[in-house]
């Protein structure tokens, strides 16, 4: 089974920086990535990295955020450096796993708070 467990949000000042890690279980994932929704909002993709570590961003999070990944310990990053208000809200890991068939399966976590704020 496939278990994602989230660590790192919290509360931080305007201008401060958190890290947000997520541990997967199973085997490598072709890709995962952070989503996010605040209040009011719907979910939208913050950023993604594949297994040969290639990534995307959305355009509000491009140049303070940066996603990484640890293929050895199956582990995803987003460190997230000038943290603004508006990127407050609840942060989801997100993994997608090919199958022989073709189709894939996506995993969440249970997601975790980010509040920024003075």
């Amino acid at each position: 089974q496939v278990q994602l467990v989230e660590s790192g949000g919290g509360l931080v000042q305007p201008g401060g920086s958190l890290r947000l890690s997520c541990a997967a279980s199973g085997s490598i994932f072709s890709s995962m990535g952070w989503y996010r929704q605040a209040p009011g909002k719907q979910r939208e993709m913050v950023a993604i990295v594949t297994s040969g570590r290639s990534t995307a961003y959305t355009d509000s999070v491009k140049g303070r955020f940066n996603i990484s990944r640890d293929n050895a310990k199956n582990m995803v990053y987003l460190q997230m450096n000038s943290l603004k208000p508006e990127d407050t809200a609840v942060y989801y890991c997100n993994a997608r796993r090919q199958l022989g068939s073709g189709g894939y399966v996506n995993y969440w976590g249970q997601g975790t708070q980010v509040t920024v704020s003075s």
